[in-house]
């Protein structure tokens, strides 16, 4: 399309004036936002409209661009407005019903390559309350040989988790189910696993009516809300799950800033071993990993 045609603007216009608004609402990083929102629209690759300022939007994307940040501006994430996150540099998409996943997260990963040396062994991992699935296929990525279960109590999330799995050609060594974090896992007793990983719901009561709109609002409460404590989900799948891991395995789990205390204290009542806190990349206590 060339600049110019009735009807038509420029991308660098629609840009521009869409920054002044996304900045003026108080969004970081105003014209990023607006940018990857004006590539959502346009079906493109961000990319291009670095190279082609002058690029010539159409009414229809015009307008498709423009639900985008009136929706971005009414409190909506970009990245349920995108419908993928990035995690560990792999894309996750994202569902109803699925965390959108925060780089707090990528500690679990970092945990597990710093105590898992070798990358060629065939392990077996689990991951309870797989939501999108990123841990689990984070940890896959870096262990070529390994298998992986994934178990969440929403259906679509297991299935979306699938998705992934198929998107990142990991699908042959993954698997999702739909249970009650490893209730019939526990009933069956047959398989045990190397490592098992979990970011399980941890706002307590009084936390979650002041989370941010962009969180209460979007993320599904069933990921966030861990009882009038936070500490509900930890006391079903902390004993749960340590006749899960075999002799030597590991267990990670995500906390909440503030909870380090309280889940060690469970984790040791229940019989695990070589607990340590682990912090994230703000210094705050972000991972607990323990030894069967």
């Amino acid at each position: 399309m060339t600049a110019g045609r009735s009807g038509c603007a420029t991308a660098e216009a629609l840009l521009s004036a869409a920054t002044i608004r996304l900045s003026a609402a108080g969004i970081e990083a105003a014209r990023r936002e607006a940018r990857l929102l004006l590539a959502q629209a346009l079906s493109c690759d961000p990319q291009k409209l670095f190279q082609e300022p002058g690029y010539s939007v159409n009414g229809k994307d015009q307008q498709v661009f423009e639900t985008l940040v009136s929706r971005r501006l009414a409190g909506v994430p970009l990245s349920r407005l995108r419908g993928w996150r990035e995690f560990w540099s792999l894309r996750f998409k994202l569902s109803a019903e699925t965390l959108d996943p925060r780089a707090d997260s990528e500690t679990l990963i970092e945990a597990a390559l710093a105590r898992i040396k070798n990358h060629d062994e065939p392990l077996e991992f689990l991951d309870l309350g797989t939501g999108s699935g990123c841990l689990l296929l984070a940890l896959l990525s870096e262990y070529p040989n390994a298998w992986g279960l994934g178990i969440d109590l929403s259906n679509d999330a297991a299935a979306t988790a699938s998705e992934n799995a198929r998107a990142l050609g990991l699908d042959d060594r993954a698997a999702f189910l739909c249970g009650d974090w490893a209730a019939s896992l526990v009933c069956d007793g047959a398989r045990k696993f190397d490592l098992v990983v979990s970011n399980p719901p941890y706002i307590n009561a009084l936390e979650f009516d002041h989370l941010a709109p962009e969180v209460r609002l979007h993320d599904p409460c069933l990921a966030l809300a861990g009882g009038d404590d936070g500490l509900a989900c930890y006391r079903i799948l902390i004993p749960q799950v340590l006749d899960l891991v075999k002799e030597g395995g590991l267990l990670l789990l995500e906390i909440g800033s503030m909870q380090a205390q309280a889940v060690v204290g469970l984790l040791s009542a229940s019989g695990w071993t070589k607990i340590s806190v682990l912090k994230d990349l703000a210094g705050l206590d972000r991972c607990i990993a323990a030894c069967r």
